[in-house]
């Protein structure tokens, strides 16, 4: 793999984990809930930014493919939110529908990898 995939795997970790606080941190405590939408607009132009690029080295290193820098997007955040999930809000990730979910998205990412 070249570089460029791996810098855009880690821009679009890096996205996912950005949104996840910029949407979910709302639930995480009373305290939170009241900061939350100011988080919320703070983390915007990061991550703006952060899936500009992203998107960039996926095309690139994808033979300018779009439709692969989106899958791959894609099937990082769904590796991404069940972690995330788990460990800050308590939902189990461990449901077939969420298992299922992840397998599917380690298919898609070996998909747009190897063929």
């Amino acid at each position: 793999m070249s570089v460029k995939f791996w810098y855009a795997v880690s821009l679009f970790a890096l996205l996912h984990i950005l949104v996840w606080f910029a949407a979910n941190t709302q639930f995480i405590s009373e305290e939170w809930k009241l900061k939350s939408l100011y988080l919320s607009i703070t983390l915007a132009i990061p991550i703006s930014i952060v899936g500009y690029f992203g998107t960039r080295f996926a095309y690139e290193a994808f033979d300018d493919s779009v439709w692969a820098a989106r899958f791959l997007a894609f099937g990082i955040s769904y590796l991404v939110f069940p972690i995330l999930t788990y460990y800050l809000l308590g939902e189990s990730m461990f449901t077939m529908k969420t298992i299922l979910c992840c397998f599917l998205s380690f298919v898609i990412i070996s998909i747009q990898i190897f063929l």
